[in-house]
């Protein structure tokens, strides 16, 4: 059994989720593991200075919690998929020779170092500040954005976020989010689709 971790990261908004979703249902033996579903409870995450809440940082995530989701899928990816109640058409018939794929995705799974750590491919998702905030502004949160939150916390934090990642992780594929998603999830898919040929063929040897 071979096993192939992906990262999907990038900016709020800037299409990460829709382009792993689009690769989960393009590739067999594959699923996905997303940063939004492990926030903690609003009643605990911080204020900064101007009183916003400090979401976008790793403090305001249950890290501990996602990072035991995504070992219980390395000790056993097959057993996994099929926790997850997967249908029987995403999951091929021979455990032994297939290779299983992690899709992980989120704002800051390249600044947790013991998550980047484990990624094989790692695709960042970039639109510019006027297309991220125009994307922001029509999305509804729980709880919603405060007024100038996006551009006194959000981008800022980004900025932030983003310097820190760079300064840490190697081999990274930026993507274009203004391009189509067709195009985008075509580039990803080709490259993850490769690098599944070389393990399988590497098996082979």
């Amino acid at each position: 059994m071979k096993t192939l971790v992906v990262g999907v990261g990038g900016m709020t908004n800037g299409g990460k989720s829709t382009l792993s979703k689009s690769l989960h249902h393009q590739i067999p033996n594959s699923c996905i593991i997303a940063q939004d579903s492990y926030f903690k409870d609003d009643s605990v995450v911080p204020l900064d200075s101007n009183g916003f809440k400090q979401y976008d940082m790793l403090d305001a995530l249950h890290m501990d919690t996602m990072m035991r989701e995504v070992d219980s899928w390395r000790i056993d990816p097959h057993m996994f998929l099929r926790q997850q109640g997967l249908k029987p058409s995403y999951i091929t018939p021979s455990v032994d020779t297939e290779v299983y794929v992690l899709i992980v995705e989120g704002f800051l799974i390249f600044n947790h170092r013991p998550l980047n750590e484990l990624f094989d491919k790692r695709y960042f998702m970039e639109i510019p500040f006027d297309v991220c905030k125009a994307r922001r502004s029509s999305r509804v949160y729980t709880p919603p954005d405060p007024p100038g939150y996006f551009d006194g916390h959000v981008w800022p934090m980004y900025l932030k976020n983003r310097k820190d990642m760079e300064s840490n992780v190697l081999a990274m594929v930026f993507l274009d989010g203004l391009k189509s998603k067709e195009e985008l999830l075509a580039a990803v898919y080709e490259d993850v689709s490769q690098e599944i040929q070389r393990l399988k063929e590497k098996d082979r040897k």
